[in-house]
């Protein structure tokens, strides 16, 4: 998709390549990414290659590191993104979002004696 961009789309303008990039291509970077969550660190790397090629299409941001780059354009980097889609999906199971697996993935703390939210979550031993 981010080919099809870069050949198909004459400006260079962030106000035309990140809203293209939002809708075309980071669906795919990020679908069911909290499921088959890449733990290794040239998966990630792999995901945030795509990020870093769409930013350097963006004439204006040329001479900024990548880091730069996307604190300039108000994006987060792939770690980031993926812990934050970890804690929209665990909130989501908390308020009652996934009814069908809700015994079989967690249980939740029933302690008295806890200080915090109670929210505290046991996993299953396998």
């Amino acid at each position: 998709m981010l080919i099809f961009i870069n050949k198909g789309i004459t400006s260079r303008d962030k106000e035309v390549i990140i809203p293209l990039y939002s809708a075309l291509v980071r669906p795919h970077l990020e679908y069911c990414v909290q499921f088959w969550s890449p733990l290794c660190k040239k998966d990630v790397d792999r995901l945030e290659r795509v990020q870093r090629r769409a930013t350097k299409m963006i004439k204006e941001l040329e001479s900024l590191p990548h880091e730069e780059k996307l604190g300039e354009l108000g994006l987060f980097g792939m770690p980031k993104r993926m812990l934050r889609g970890d804690l929209l999906t665990m909130f989501q199971y908390l308020k009652g979002g996934y009814k069908e697996e809700k015994d079989s993935l967690f249980t939740r703390g029933h302690i008295e004696k806890m200080r915090g939210n109670g929210y505290k979550l046991f996993l299953w031993r396998f």
